[in-house]
């Protein structure tokens, strides 16, 4: 009875490596400027025509697709957008910002 034991632990062990992984999502918070085609405008609305440019980046991040992708405030991003000094906003004219949510 005690030689079963081990083997019962190893099949679990085995059925739990061998299980699929969840799906591996990463959230990338990127500079939505202003280009003159309108990708701005598609990535900050989260129309339709953002799809595939969000896909793209995903796909450039070595994921597969964009979940989603929307528009983010300067406050909900802590320490990465500088407020101060030679990066900051000038002259009144500040980039913003979209986060895009990429699978595996």
């Amino acid at each position: 009875m005690r030689a079963i034991a081990p083997v019962g632990l190893g099949l679990a062990a085995i059925m739990l490596w061998a299980a699929p992984a969840a799906a591996e999502n990463r959230t990338f918070i990127i500079a939505n400027n202003a280009d003159g085609y309108g990708v701005d405008r598609c990535l900050a609305t989260g129309e339709q025509c953002g799809n595939v440019v969000a896909t793209s980046y995903c796909q450039s991040q070595s994921f597969a697709k964009a979940q989603s992708f929307r528009k983010v405030d300067r406050d909900e991003i802590t320490g990465a957008v500088p407020t101060s000094g030679k990066s900051a906003c000038a002259g009144g004219s500040c980039d913003s910002f979209v986060a895009i949510t990429c699978s595996r």
